[in-house]
């Protein structure tokens, strides 16, 4: 039985056969949902992260649901484990025609008890890393010269700064900073380089923040009234990863976040 016309036609605009992406930060709940919705696409997806047990698992999950996988073990922080991701595809034949920089984390610290080891980690985690990788991938793509598509996870704080992440939302401006500096850079290379801004999406980074005065306070700002659902950001990933229905889509920050940013009193 053939294809419906329908069918034909999303495969063309979002399918991603024959691609490889590289997710890092894949082994947690928003960076898990990337790697299923890029594998669900068509391509095939490396799965990066610290925790073999959380990786391996989503791998299987992929593979399960039809899809293609592997781990890879690595510290986004470390630019000899992404250097050796780089060469672990080149070694295979394989581009990195989707990157997503995923790898983060946060404090609840209030601001005068943030020490400089707190502030140091968090920007190493959330802003040295990301940096890395676009250096090192960046070169990468730029020296195969097959281009790519390069999606950093920023934050309603990007734009907003949001109480009680005082270091957190700092870095996510960073991030947001970068992310447009670099697509202005690459944009003749070939390489796009776009952010997803994620809303309330409980998972575990953000968990230790959502006390049950503070998840009141969302969900008066949120339209929707709910938080979201990581599966919620595929569309918006798949949008920004896809050659074809993203091809003239560069330097932008997708806003997913049912609503929040609408609000003002």
């Amino acid at each position: 039985m053939s294809q419906p016309a329908s069918a034909k036609y999303l495969q063309s605009l979002f399918g991603l056969d024959g691609l490889t992406a590289v997710v890092i930060g894949g082994t947690g709940t928003l960076g898990g949902a990337f790697c299923d919705a890029l594998a669900g696409a068509g391509a095939h997806v490396l799965v990066v992260g610290r925790d073999e047990v959380d990786g391996n698992a989503r791998v299987g999950t992929i593979k399960n649901a039809g899809g293609s996988a592997e781990f890879f073990r690595a510290d986004s922080t470390n630019r000899a484990d992404l250097e050796a991701i780089v060469a672990h595809l080149d070694k295979h034949g394989r581009n990195c025609d989707v990157l997503i920089n995923g790898a983060g984390t946060n404090s609840p610290t209030p601001f005068l008890e943030i020490t400089d080891e707190e502030w140091d980690r968090i920007f190493n985690i959330n802003v040295r890393a990301l940096r890395l990788a676009c250096q090192v991938f960046g070169k990468f793509l730029l020296d195969k010269g097959r281009g790519g598509s390069i999606i950093n996870i920023a934050s309603l704080s990007s734009v907003i700064p949001l109480s009680r992440v005082f270091t957190y939302s700092a870095t996510k401006a960073a991030v947001l900073n970068l992310t447009l500096n670099l697509a202005r850079e690459w944009a003749t290379k070939g390489i796009r380089v776009n952010a997803l801004s994620p809303g309330f999406f409980p998972a575990e980074q953000n968990r230790k923040v959502l006390t049950p005065d503070r998840v009141e306070n969302i969900m008066r700002h949120t339209p929707m009234n709910r938080f979201g659902n990581p599966e919620e950001l595929a569309g918006a990933i798949l949008l920004m990863a896809s050659p074809k229905a993203g091809s003239f889509l560069t330097g932008e920050n997708i806003v997913v976040d049912g609503g929040f940013l609408s609000m003002t009193i």
